[in-house]
Protein backbone atom coordinates (compact mmCIF):
# COMPACT_ATOMS: atom_id res chain seq x y z
CA UNK A 1 0.00 0.00 0.00
CA UNK A 2 1.10 3.59 -0.45
CA UNK A 3 1.51 5.65 2.46
CA UNK A 4 2.31 9.38 2.61
CA UNK A 5 3.24 10.56 5.95
CA UNK A 6 3.18 14.36 5.89
CA UNK A 7 5.72 16.48 8.75
CA UNK A 8 9.10 16.18 10.07
CA UNK A 9 8.81 15.79 13.86
CA UNK A 10 8.75 12.66 15.92
CA UNK A 11 5.53 10.81 14.96
CA UNK A 12 6.33 11.27 11.35
CA UNK A 13 9.53 10.07 11.12
CA UNK A 14 8.10 6.92 13.57
CA UNK A 15 5.55 6.70 11.22
CA UNK A 16 7.22 6.59 8.15
CA UNK A 17 10.05 4.27 9.09
CA UNK A 18 7.86 1.52 10.71
CA UNK A 19 5.57 1.43 7.92
CA UNK A 20 8.36 1.22 5.76
CA UNK A 21 9.86 -1.78 7.79
CA UNK A 22 6.23 -3.47 7.03
CA UNK A 23 6.45 -3.38 3.87
CA UNK A 24 4.65 -0.35 2.42
CA UNK A 25 5.60 2.36 -0.15
CA UNK A 26 6.26 5.29 2.03
CA UNK A 27 6.66 8.42 0.42
CA UNK A 28 7.34 11.65 3.27
CA UNK A 29 7.08 15.27 2.44
CA UNK A 30 7.83 17.94 4.63
CA UNK A 31 7.81 21.98 4.08
CA UNK A 32 12.13 22.12 5.32
CA UNK A 33 13.32 22.14 1.73
CA UNK A 34 17.15 22.36 3.52
CA UNK A 35 16.08 18.83 5.42
CA UNK A 36 14.62 17.07 2.41
CA UNK A 37 17.64 18.04 0.47
CA UNK A 38 19.65 16.48 3.13
CA UNK A 39 17.53 13.30 4.37
CA UNK A 40 17.80 12.87 0.45
CA UNK A 41 22.07 12.86 0.46
CA UNK A 42 21.75 10.20 2.94
CA UNK A 43 19.65 7.86 1.01
CA UNK A 44 16.11 9.04 2.28
CA UNK A 45 16.57 6.23 4.77
CA UNK A 46 15.35 6.11 8.74
CA UNK A 47 17.05 4.37 11.30
CA UNK A 48 14.25 2.88 13.48
CA UNK A 49 15.30 1.82 17.15
CA UNK A 50 12.91 -0.38 19.22
CA UNK A 51 13.51 -3.01 21.64
CA UNK A 52 14.47 -5.53 19.06
CA UNK A 53 17.66 -3.65 18.00
CA UNK A 54 18.09 -1.22 14.87
CA UNK A 55 16.38 -1.34 11.83
CA UNK A 56 17.46 0.62 8.52
CA UNK A 57 13.72 1.76 6.70
CA UNK A 58 14.22 2.56 3.05
CA UNK A 59 11.65 5.22 1.88
CA UNK A 60 10.38 5.46 -1.78
CA UNK A 61 10.78 9.37 -1.58
CA UNK A 62 11.02 12.57 0.49
CA UNK A 63 9.88 15.69 -1.03
CA UNK A 64 8.60 19.54 -0.42
CA UNK A 65 6.06 18.57 -3.14
CA UNK A 66 2.79 17.89 -1.52
CA UNK A 67 1.36 17.11 -4.99
CA UNK A 68 3.87 14.42 -5.93
CA UNK A 69 4.00 12.92 -2.29
CA UNK A 70 -0.20 12.00 -1.78
CA UNK A 71 -0.73 10.91 -6.04
CA UNK A 72 -2.18 7.84 -5.58
CA UNK A 73 -1.63 7.31 -2.05
CA UNK A 74 -4.32 4.89 -0.24
CA UNK A 75 -3.14 6.52 3.09
CA UNK A 76 -2.39 9.94 4.24
CA UNK A 77 -1.24 10.48 8.10
CA UNK A 78 -0.53 13.43 9.15
CA UNK A 79 0.71 13.37 13.08
CA UNK A 80 1.90 17.45 12.89
CA UNK A 81 1.13 19.34 15.76
CA UNK A 82 -2.42 21.26 16.16
CA UNK A 83 -1.50 24.97 15.19
CA UNK A 84 0.19 23.20 11.50
CA UNK A 85 -2.99 21.90 10.69
CA UNK A 86 -4.65 25.17 9.10
CA UNK A 87 -1.81 25.53 6.84
CA UNK A 88 -0.91 21.61 5.74
CA UNK A 89 -4.66 20.92 5.29
CA UNK A 90 -4.71 24.12 2.92
CA UNK A 91 -1.55 22.79 1.09
CA UNK A 92 -3.08 18.98 1.14
CA UNK A 93 -6.78 20.09 0.06
CA UNK A 94 -6.67 20.64 -4.00
CA UNK A 95 -4.54 17.24 -4.50
CA UNK A 96 -6.54 14.83 -2.63
CA UNK A 97 -8.57 12.05 -4.33
CA UNK A 98 -11.50 9.62 -4.63
CA UNK A 99 -11.11 6.59 -2.15
CA UNK A 100 -7.71 8.44 -0.17
CA UNK A 101 -7.77 8.30 3.63
CA UNK A 102 -6.41 11.21 5.87
CA UNK A 103 -5.70 10.22 9.43
CA UNK A 104 -4.71 12.20 11.84
CA UNK A 105 -3.39 11.04 15.28
CA UNK A 106 -4.61 12.74 17.24
CA UNK A 107 -6.09 15.73 15.96
CA UNK A 108 -8.63 17.94 18.34
CA UNK A 109 -10.84 17.84 15.93
CA UNK A 110 -8.52 18.32 13.47
CA UNK A 111 -10.06 15.94 10.97
CA UNK A 112 -12.73 18.59 10.19
CA UNK A 113 -10.08 21.29 9.65
CA UNK A 114 -8.75 19.04 6.41
CA UNK A 115 -12.14 18.17 5.37
CA UNK A 116 -13.54 22.17 5.40
CA UNK A 117 -10.38 23.33 3.82
CA UNK A 118 -10.97 20.23 0.71
CA UNK A 119 -14.50 21.48 0.88
CA UNK A 120 -13.45 25.08 0.78
CA UNK A 121 -10.67 24.65 -2.06
CA UNK A 122 -13.78 23.14 -4.30
CA UNK A 123 -12.35 19.47 -4.09
CA UNK A 124 -15.29 17.10 -4.34
CA UNK A 125 -13.16 14.37 -4.45
CA UNK A 126 -14.53 11.37 -1.95
CA UNK A 127 -12.30 11.28 0.81
CA UNK A 128 -12.60 9.92 4.50
CA UNK A 129 -10.98 11.97 7.52
CA UNK A 130 -10.42 10.05 10.42
CA UNK A 131 -8.77 10.74 14.32
CA UNK A 132 -7.52 8.92 16.65
CA UNK A 133 -6.65 9.67 20.29
CA UNK A 134 -3.46 9.09 20.68
CA UNK A 135 0.03 9.19 18.65
CA UNK A 136 0.15 5.37 18.06
CA UNK A 137 3.83 5.27 18.57
CA UNK A 138 5.69 6.44 22.01
CA UNK A 139 8.66 8.02 20.34
CA UNK A 140 11.85 10.32 20.41
CA UNK A 141 13.96 11.66 17.41
CA UNK A 142 17.22 10.61 18.03
CA UNK A 143 19.49 12.51 15.36
CA UNK A 144 18.36 14.06 12.16
CA UNK A 145 17.49 10.48 10.62
CA UNK A 146 16.96 8.16 13.34
CA UNK A 147 13.81 7.64 15.93
CA UNK A 148 13.57 5.70 18.48
CA UNK A 149 10.09 3.70 19.34
CA UNK A 150 9.34 2.54 22.91
CA UNK A 151 5.64 1.74 22.41
CA UNK A 152 3.19 1.06 19.30
CA UNK A 153 -0.29 1.38 20.07
CA UNK A 154 -2.25 -1.78 21.26
CA UNK A 155 -5.46 0.01 20.32
CA UNK A 156 -6.73 3.30 18.97
CA UNK A 157 -10.28 4.37 18.75
CA UNK A 158 -10.48 6.14 15.35
CA UNK A 159 -13.76 8.39 14.36
CA UNK A 160 -14.60 8.82 10.78
CA UNK A 161 -15.91 12.05 8.88
CA UNK A 162 -18.10 11.25 6.73
CA UNK A 163 -19.11 8.44 9.17
CA UNK A 164 -21.08 6.98 6.32
CA UNK A 165 -17.44 6.53 4.93
CA UNK A 166 -16.09 4.52 8.08
CA UNK A 167 -16.38 1.37 6.59
CA UNK A 168 -13.90 2.10 3.99
CA UNK A 169 -11.60 4.13 6.08
CA UNK A 170 -11.23 1.47 8.68
CA UNK A 171 -10.59 -1.28 5.59
CA UNK A 172 -7.52 1.02 4.52
CA UNK A 173 -6.64 1.79 8.41
CA UNK A 174 -6.25 -1.80 9.17
CA UNK A 175 -3.87 -2.64 6.69
CA UNK A 176 -1.75 -0.25 8.16
CA UNK A 177 -2.68 -1.15 11.67
CA UNK A 178 -3.19 -4.24 11.95
CA UNK A 179 -5.71 -5.50 15.12
CA UNK A 180 -5.29 -2.11 16.08
CA UNK A 181 -8.18 -0.01 15.16
CA UNK A 182 -11.49 0.07 17.08
CA UNK A 183 -14.07 2.22 15.39
CA UNK A 184 -15.59 4.85 17.73
CA UNK A 185 -18.34 6.74 15.66
CA UNK A 186 -17.82 10.18 14.14
CA UNK A 187 -14.95 12.77 14.38
CA UNK A 188 -15.98 14.07 17.16
CA UNK A 189 -16.19 11.16 19.37
CA UNK A 190 -12.37 10.58 17.43
CA UNK A 191 -11.65 13.83 19.07
CA UNK A 192 -13.10 13.76 22.33
CA UNK A 193 -10.86 10.36 22.83
CA UNK A 194 -8.01 12.44 22.78
CA UNK A 195 -5.49 11.97 25.89
CA UNK A 196 -3.10 15.23 25.75
CA UNK A 197 -5.46 17.65 27.09
CA UNK A 198 -6.33 15.45 29.88
CA UNK A 199 -2.88 13.80 30.87
CA UNK A 200 -1.01 16.96 29.54
CA UNK A 201 -2.53 20.15 31.67
CA UNK A 202 -2.26 18.82 35.16
CA UNK A 203 1.29 17.77 34.63
CA UNK A 204 3.09 20.57 33.03
CA UNK A 205 0.84 23.12 35.51
CA UNK A 206 1.05 21.50 38.86
CA UNK A 207 4.78 20.82 37.92
CA UNK A 208 5.48 24.18 36.81
CA UNK A 209 8.06 24.98 39.86
CA UNK A 210 10.00 22.02 38.96
CA UNK A 211 9.97 22.19 35.62
CA UNK A 212 11.33 25.97 35.51
CA UNK A 213 13.70 24.90 38.52
CA UNK A 214 15.57 21.74 37.64
CA UNK A 215 17.41 22.00 34.25
CA UNK A 216 16.34 18.94 32.80
CA UNK A 217 12.38 16.96 34.86
CA UNK A 218 10.76 13.73 33.89
CA UNK A 219 7.56 15.12 33.57
CA UNK A 220 6.10 11.75 33.57
CA UNK A 221 8.37 9.99 36.51
CA UNK A 222 8.87 12.32 39.41
CA UNK A 223 6.29 14.65 37.83
CA UNK A 224 3.61 11.71 38.11
CA UNK A 225 2.13 11.49 41.76
CA UNK A 226 -0.85 10.34 43.57
CA UNK A 227 -2.08 13.67 43.84
CA UNK A 228 -1.84 14.93 40.09
CA UNK A 229 -2.92 11.48 39.18
CA UNK A 230 -6.33 12.10 40.99
CA UNK A 231 -6.44 15.40 39.40
CA UNK A 232 -6.41 13.84 35.94
CA UNK A 233 -8.94 11.44 36.92
CA UNK A 234 -11.06 13.65 37.69
CA UNK A 235 -10.64 16.18 34.69
CA UNK A 236 -10.76 12.51 32.89
CA UNK A 237 -14.28 12.24 34.45
CA UNK A 238 -15.42 15.88 32.67
CA UNK A 239 -14.43 14.55 29.49
CA UNK A 240 -16.39 11.29 29.61
CA UNK A 241 -19.14 12.96 30.54
CA UNK A 242 -19.43 15.33 27.41
CA UNK A 243 -18.93 12.21 25.45
CA UNK A 244 -21.85 10.55 26.76
CA UNK A 245 -24.62 13.64 26.99
CA UNK A 246 -23.60 13.40 22.71
CA UNK A 247 -24.51 9.81 22.90
CA UNK A 248 -21.56 8.36 22.62
CA UNK A 249 -21.44 4.93 23.95
CA UNK A 250 -18.43 3.16 26.18
CA UNK A 251 -15.26 2.26 25.81
CA UNK A 252 -14.33 5.81 26.53
CA UNK A 253 -10.42 4.58 27.17
CA UNK A 254 -10.11 6.96 30.59
CA UNK A 255 -6.95 7.73 31.33
CA UNK A 256 -6.47 5.31 34.58
CA UNK A 257 -5.98 2.67 32.55
CA UNK A 258 -2.99 4.11 30.91
CA UNK A 259 -1.25 3.75 34.59
CA UNK A 260 -3.23 0.32 35.44
CA UNK A 261 -1.46 -2.91 36.09
CA UNK A 262 -4.38 -4.72 35.34
CA UNK A 263 -7.88 -4.62 34.03
CA UNK A 264 -9.19 -3.34 30.75
CA UNK A 265 -5.98 -2.30 28.36
CA UNK A 266 -5.69 1.34 27.44
CA UNK A 267 -4.21 2.54 24.16
CA UNK A 268 -0.46 1.66 24.80
CA UNK A 269 -1.27 -1.37 26.36
CA UNK A 270 -0.42 -2.34 29.74
CA UNK A 271 3.09 -1.57 31.75
CA UNK A 272 3.16 1.41 28.90
CA UNK A 273 3.97 4.26 31.52
CA UNK A 274 6.58 2.06 33.35
CA UNK A 275 8.07 1.67 29.61
CA UNK A 276 7.98 5.19 28.84
CA UNK A 277 9.62 6.44 32.41
CA UNK A 278 12.42 3.94 31.74
CA UNK A 279 13.17 4.43 28.40
CA UNK A 280 14.84 7.91 29.77
CA UNK A 281 13.69 9.92 26.68
CA UNK A 282 11.42 11.73 28.73
CA UNK A 283 13.70 13.55 31.46
CA UNK A 284 14.70 16.61 29.18
CA UNK A 285 14.96 20.34 29.30
CA UNK A 286 11.31 21.56 29.05
CA UNK A 287 10.20 25.33 28.39
CA UNK A 288 7.21 25.81 29.89
CA UNK A 289 5.76 28.38 28.27
CA UNK A 290 6.82 26.91 24.84
CA UNK A 291 6.37 23.35 25.38
CA UNK A 292 3.54 21.44 23.71
CA UNK A 293 1.84 20.08 26.72
CA UNK A 294 1.09 23.70 27.24
CA UNK A 295 0.49 25.32 23.99
CA UNK A 296 -1.09 22.58 21.90
CA UNK A 297 -2.90 19.95 24.83
CA UNK A 298 -3.79 22.72 27.26
CA UNK A 299 -4.42 25.70 24.96
CA UNK A 300 -5.80 24.15 22.19
CA UNK A 301 -7.24 21.09 23.47
CA UNK A 302 -8.93 22.22 26.59
CA UNK A 303 -10.56 25.08 25.03
CA UNK A 304 -11.96 22.81 22.30
CA UNK A 305 -13.40 20.70 25.36
CA UNK A 306 -14.83 23.31 26.87
CA UNK A 307 -16.80 24.65 23.69
CA UNK A 308 -18.11 20.96 23.18
CA UNK A 309 -19.30 20.74 26.59
CA UNK A 310 -21.16 23.72 26.47
CA UNK A 311 -22.45 22.49 23.06
CA UNK A 312 -23.39 19.23 25.16
CA UNK A 313 -24.88 21.07 28.50
CA UNK A 314 -22.10 20.07 30.62
CA UNK A 315 -20.19 21.63 33.20
CA UNK A 316 -16.22 21.30 33.07
CA UNK A 317 -14.70 23.59 36.07
CA UNK A 318 -11.74 21.87 35.91
CA UNK A 319 -11.04 22.11 32.12
CA UNK A 320 -11.78 25.61 32.70
CA UNK A 321 -9.10 26.26 35.49
CA UNK A 322 -6.35 24.54 33.86
CA UNK A 323 -7.41 26.85 30.54
CA UNK A 324 -7.05 30.02 32.81
CA UNK A 325 -4.09 29.20 35.27
CA UNK A 326 -1.71 28.07 32.03
CA UNK A 327 -2.79 31.46 30.40
CA UNK A 328 -1.34 32.98 33.42
CA UNK A 329 1.37 30.90 33.21
CA UNK A 330 1.96 32.21 29.82
CA UNK A 331 0.90 35.77 30.29
CA UNK A 332 -1.92 35.19 27.60
CA UNK A 333 -5.87 34.48 27.31
CA UNK A 334 -6.26 31.07 26.51
CA UNK A 335 -10.20 31.57 26.31
CA UNK A 336 -9.48 33.56 23.36
CA UNK A 337 -7.46 32.26 21.02
CA UNK A 338 -7.87 28.63 21.49
CA UNK A 339 -9.91 25.97 19.42
CA UNK A 340 -13.62 26.20 19.73
CA UNK A 341 -16.60 24.99 17.42
CA UNK A 342 -17.02 28.54 16.68
CA UNK A 343 -13.74 29.01 15.60
CA UNK A 344 -13.67 25.79 13.32
CA UNK A 345 -16.50 27.37 11.36
CA UNK A 346 -19.31 25.83 13.05
CA UNK A 347 -20.45 27.38 15.68
CA UNK A 348 -24.19 28.36 14.57
CA UNK A 349 -24.83 24.20 14.50
CA UNK A 350 -26.79 23.33 16.97
CA UNK A 351 -26.41 19.24 17.90
CA UNK A 352 -28.72 17.85 15.83
CA UNK A 353 -27.30 19.79 12.87
CA UNK A 354 -23.45 19.00 14.08
CA UNK A 355 -24.48 15.25 14.07
CA UNK A 356 -26.28 15.27 10.53
CA UNK A 357 -22.95 17.22 9.34
CA UNK A 358 -21.00 14.72 11.00
CA UNK A 359 -22.49 11.65 9.47
CA UNK A 360 -23.46 12.92 5.90
CA UNK A 361 -20.86 15.19 5.19
CA UNK A 362 -20.71 18.60 3.45
CA UNK A 363 -23.02 18.88 0.51
CA UNK A 364 -21.68 17.74 -2.31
Amino acid sequence: MIITVLGGGNGSFAAAGDFALQGHEVRLWRRDADAVAQHRAAGSRIIVKDSKGRHTAQLALVTTDIAEAVRDAALILCPAPAFAQHDIATALAPHLADGQVVYLPPATFGAMIFAKAAHDAGNRANVSFAETGTLPWLTRKHGPFEVAITIRAKRLPTGVFPLTSAFHAHTVLNKAFPDVIEPCGDALSGALMNAGPIIHPPLIVMNAGPIEHFERWDIHKEGTQAAIRRVTDALDAERIAVREALGYGAPHFPLAHHYAKEGEQWMYGRGSHDRLTDSGDWREQLVLREHRYMREDLRVGLSFLISTAQLAGVETPLAKAFLAIGGAICGEDFSRDGRTLQSLGFGDLDKAALQKLLREGFPK
